[in-house]
């Protein structure tokens, strides 16, 4: 019980920096591309790359605070069914081109990010 509650506020502060940032970046960019949904996934990314690599180093995170960083915030934050919903609307609306961008760029660039994150970590 205790860890489920450890990923569920880890969730619940997740959940509120997707939506804040996401409404914000969309707000500043005024495009009906989900340039929110993708920003908040490749920081996602990053992050996470970052959690495991300091868990990899050991002693670094304890096994209760890489669940609260990993599974509850960056699950949080991070937003798979918002990007298939978003996709689905795209294609709906024929705009075939934006959708294959937004899946390429989300796969490479959340690649990229989690690699970067791992990476600085490996290297500080």
């Amino acid at each position: 019980m205790r860890i489920l509650l450890i990923i569920g506020s880890g969730g619940f502060i997740g959940s509120i920096a997707r939506y804040v940032l996401s409404q914000w970046m969309q707000r500043i960019f005024e495009t009906t591309f989900p340039i929110g949904t993708l920003t908040v996934n490749i920081i996602g990314s990053f992050l996470i790359g970052i959690i495991y690599a300091l868990s990899e180093k050991g002693g670094i995170l304890s096994p209760e605070l890489r669940m609260f960083l990993a599974v509850g915030i960056c699950g949080g934050f991070t937003t798979f069914s918002s990007f298939a919903y978003e996709n689905f609307n795209m294609v709906g609306f024929q705009q075939y081109l934006f959708s294959a961008i937004y899946i390429g760029a989300s796969l490479f660039l959340g690649l990229i990010a989690v690699y970067l994150g791992n990476l600085a970590i490996k290297f500080f």
